[in-house]
C-alpha cells in the first residue's frame, strides 16, 4: 500500500495520542539503569556551583549534553507542540529532534509544522528524522537534502525501526541495502548521519557496521521507555498481549557495551530509552552516553505544565545529575564518567 500524505497525517496523529500516555510503555523490561548504583564518596571536596556541563555536538557549543528526541511533525497537532518544544529547547541550549519527514516529501501540506522549530530555535543544533524504510529508496540522498534545507538541520536522523515496521498495519519491514545506502548517504551528505532504534536498542554489532560505512553518532534507543511494538499494537486494535511488546536489549546494556568501539572509532554516543529523571541520565553518562535523550515523558509534561514545566523539568533532572556528581566526589563530566556503577547484588 502507498500511503497518501493524509494516512501519514493521521497516523503520526494516533502517535502523539498515545504518546501522551503510558499505555505505551514496556510491561515487564525496564531500562536496566534500576540494577545499578553508585559508590559514595564520603570525603567529596567538590564544589558543586563549579560544575559544568557544557559541551560540544559536532562543532556547536550546548549547554547541556540533552536531546529533546525526535517526536512529531507532518500534522496540524504537531506545528503547535514543535514551537514550545523549540522555545524551550533554545533557552536550555540543547539539542532538538524533528519527527520523520516522511510526510514532507509528499507534498507542502504540514512544512510549517517542521519549519517552526528553526524559526523559534535559532541557536541550537536541530536533527532531521527520515526511517530507513525511505533511505533504502533510490532517490534517498536528493530526499535526505531536501529535509536538510527544510529545516535547517546540523545533523540528520535515521531511524530504524524493524519491529514497528513489522508490526504496523501496512507496514514496510524491508530494509534491503539499508547499509550500502548509509555509506552512500555518509559520502554525500555533509553534515553529520546519526542512526537511532526507537525503542528496540542498538547492539555493538549493529553499531560496528554501522560505524563502519560512516555513521557518526549511534542513538542506542533501548528498551525501556516507549515500546513503538505496543503503540502499533494498540493501534490495530487486535491482540493486546502480543508477544512482542517487550522486545529489545535494554538502554543500559547497549550503552554499556556500544561504548566499547570507543577505543578505536571516534563517534557520538546518545543514550535513550528510558530516560525518566536525573539518575537515568546520570548512569547513561557514566555507561557511556555523551549525549543522553528522552521524548515521551517531555511530550506529557509539555501537555501538563506547558514550557515552563520542560525547561523546570530538564533543568532538575541535571541539577540532581550535579548532586549525584558532588556525592561521588566527581568535579568534571569527564571525571565523572570514569566512574564504575555498581551492580546492586553486590551491596547486598
Amino acid at each position: 500500500m502507498i500511503y497518501s500524505p493524509e494516512n501519514i497525517s493521521l497516523r503520526k496523529k494516533e502517535h502523539i495520542e498515545l504518546s501522551l500516555t503510558d499505555k505505551v510503555a514496556f510491561k515487564e523490561k525496564s531500562n536496566g539503569f534500576d540494577k545499578y548504583d553508585f559508590e559514595h564518596y564520603a570525603i567529596t571536596e567538590v564544589d558543586i556551583k563549579k560544575i559544568d556541563f557544557g559541551t560540544k555536538f559536532f562543532h556547536k557549543k550546548i549547554k547541556l549534553p540533552f536531546l529533546i528526541s525526535c517526536m512529531t511533525g507532518g500534522t496540524p497537532e504537531a506545528e503547535n507542540i514543535n514551537e514550545k518544544l523549540a522555545i524551550a529547547a533554545n533557552s536550555l541550549q540543547i539539542l532538538l529532534g524533528v519527527g520523520s519527514q516522511r510526510q514532507a516529501l509528499e507534498n507542502k501540506l504540514y512544512h510549517k509544522s517542521y519549519k517552526v522549530i528553526r524559526k523559534h530555535a535559532p541557536n541550537i543544533p536541530i536533527l532531521g528524522n527520515i526511517g530507513a524504510a525511505q533511505v533504502c529508496g533510490p532517490k534517498s540522498v536528493e530526499q535526505i537534502k531536501y529535509l536538510i534545507d527544510l529545516i535547517q538541520a546540523d545533523a540528520f536522523v535515521v531511524h530504524v525501526n524493524p519491529l514497528q515496521e513489522l508490526l504496523q498495519k501496512n507496514g514496510e519491514p524491508n530494509f534491503k541495502n539499508l547499509l550500502n545506502m548509509l555509506d552512500k548517504i555518509c559520502g554525500k551528505i555533509d553534515i553529520p548521519i546519526i542512526v537511532k532504534e526507537v525503542g528496540s536498542g542498538i547492539s555493538k554489532r549493529a553499531a560496528f557496521d554501522l560505524l563502519n560505512v560512516g555513521v557518526k553518532g549511534i542513538d542506542v534507543a533501548g528498551a525501556g521507555g516507549t515500546s513503538w511494538a505496543g503503540v502499533e499494537i494498540l493501534r490495530s486494535k487486535e491482540n493486546k498481549n502480543n508477544i512482542f511488546w517487550d522486545w529489545g536489549l535494554p538502554t543500559s546494556y547497549c550503552l554499556r557495551t556500544v561504548n566499547q568501539l570507543k577505543s578505536k572509532n571516534n563517534f557520538l554516543l546518545i543514550g535513550s530509552g528510558g530516560i525518566f529523571n536525573g539518575f537515568d541520565i546520570a548512569k547513561a553518562m557514566v555507561l557511556g552516553a555523551d549525549i543522553t535523550a528522552s521524548a515521551r515523558i517531555i511530550l506529557q509534561e509539555l501537555d501538563k505544565n506547558n514550557i515552563e514545566g520542560v525547561e523546570k523539568l530538564i533543568a532538575g533532572w541535571f541539577d540532581t545529575v550535579k548532586k549525584i556528581m558532588f556525592l561521588t566526589g566527581c568535579s568534571t563530566v569527564d571525571q565523572f564518567k570514569k566512574q564504575k556503577l555498581i551492580k546492586k547484588e553486590e551491596l547486598y
